[in-house]
């Protein structure tokens, strides 16, 4: 996590900080927590925040609210889509030439009604028919 938040924060480096007071929860503490919501999979943004209160507690000064977060994430969705990129490039499967792809297969042609209507490969061939 620790190796996580140096990355985006060196990425963000070069960015222009707004004019006023800067937030208790700088961009890269915000996006490094967005990162690892998506990463380990947590879906709701209460539950990952619950989450982060119990075990991350020590790593983030401030953590906001539930309405805070949500806010600020989706101000910060252009950062988070760029901050994805920059870590998908930095792993060997970005140059990867073989895709993965899913191949779980889909029943076609269950339907109690197509069953009916329609014979097996099997049964409607003789075999000399081509």
């Amino acid at each position: 996590m620790i190796a996580l938040y140096v990355k985006i924060d060196d990425d963000l480096a070069g960015s222009a900080r707004l004019p006023g007071r800067p937030p208790k929860l700088s961009h890269s503490e915000l996006l490094c927590l967005a990162v690892m919501q998506a990463m380990l999979g947590f879906h709701n943004e209460a539950r990952w925040l619950r989450y982060t209160r119990t075990h991350l507690r020590h790593l983030f000064p401030y953590l906001p609210g539930q309405s805070g977060y949500n806010k600020r994430l989706r101000a910060a969705l252009p950062r988070i889509k760029r901050i994805i990129r920059v870590l998908a490039r930095d792993t060997d499967f970005w140059h990867d030439t073989v895709w993965i792809t899913d191949s779980t297969p889909v029943p076609c042609g269950m339907s109690r009604p197509t069953v009916k209507r329609s014979p097996p490969a099997d049964e409607g061939r003789g075999r000399g028919d081509a």
